[in-house]
């Protein structure tokens, strides 16, 4: 059975309670900035942060408000039931399609629609863009055209991974909150969403030191899904079977997370070999070869079988 790390559904907030405490407090004082962006890596809980602040915002005058003691969404509270089922009037989504590359020009245009039309009550409508990161060059110049002067009373919450670049014309325009945890951090509030140690599902080699919550819970679901024990498979034994078995065109979030666990093994080698000058070599060059698969949209198969014969020596 997964474990569901939906942002829309995590009634409880992890981690992040002095950066909700923040938005709150200048919200409340009327000196939040229509236009904010949260950056930080993937899967630290971003867009989690965002929901459990609109659910403050909100749920102010609902039954069944947001417990800020606790940092929890009440579970009957209608605000939180109306996201949950992709119907609060006062809410717009953008995210990047499952089948997209890019997010599309018309979700801009569509969102501006939304915006230009009259709200039927007095509290502030927002407009909740993830992956701003993805945002083509269409609908790029449609959204900064917006944000350059949005409407009264609507607000812009924008959801950035920071290992990704945005351009500056846009960053420009927000008030940017930079969010991040320690490994130490991440470990924990990994284990607060597990309900229980993360060492009981995989082995120690297998954590990136950068890897984040939802990257970590995520690689269990997968572990889950198709029956691998991460516990008794060693760095290597898994980057074989990824690429043996060909997990990185099947699973999106594996195409992204192999490159970090590859990076895991380069500086285990680093570690244990002399010959520190090959093993920078061989980096490099695969380093180059990722790119050159990114900018001219190449298959990855020769890259990593390249590093399967290579590195692996397999």
């Amino acid at each position: 059975m997964n474990i569901n790390i939906n942002p829309k559904l995590q009634k409880q907030l992890h981690g992040l309670h002095s950066n909700l405490k923040t938005l709150i407090q200048l919200y409340e004082k009327n000196n939040l900035s229509n236009k904010i962006l949260l950056s930080g890596p993937k899967g630290i809980g971003k867009s989690t942060l965002a929901y459990h602040f609109i659910n403050y915002i909100f749920s102010k005058d609902e039954m069944c408000s947001y417990n800020l003691n606790d940092f929890i969404i009440n579970e009957q509270n209608r605000s939180f039931k109306l996201i949950e089922n992709q119907s609060h009037p006062n809410i717009f989504n953008i995210d990047l399609l499952d089948d997209k590359k890019s997010i599309d020009v018309s979700q801009v245009r569509e969102m501006i629609s939304y915006a230009n039309k009259s709200s039927f009550n007095n509290k502030p409508r927002l407009v909740l863009i993830d992956n701003v990161e993805n945002l083509n060059t269409n609908s790029l110049n449609a959204l900064l055209k917006i944000v350059e002067e949005p409407n009264e009373n609507l607000f812009f919450i924008l959801i950035h991974d920071s290992r990704k670049k945005i351009l500056d014309t846009l960053k420009s325009r927000c008030i940017v909150f930079k969010l991040n945890l320690t490994y130490d951090k991440s470990l924990d509030v990994t284990n607060k969403i597990l309900g229980k140690n993360i060492f009981d599902y995989l082995n120690e080699d297998l954590i990136n030191y950068y890897a984040s919550p939802g990257e970590l819970v995520n690689i269990i679901n997968f572990s889950i899904n198709n029956n691998i024990d991460l516990k008794k498979i060693s760095l290597k034994e898994f980057l074989l079977l990824l690429i043996n078995q060909n997990y990185y065109s099947k699973d999106k979030f594996i195409k992204l997370y192999i490159f970090n666990i590859i990076q895991n093994y380069f500086l285990n080698l680093l570690n244990k070999t002399n010959t520190k000058d090959n093993i920078y070599m061989l980096h490099n060059r695969f380093i180059k070869m990722n790119y050159n698969c990114i900018k001219y949209n190449l298959n990855y198969e020769n890259l990593f079988i390249e590093f399967k014969t290579k590195i692996l020596n397999e």
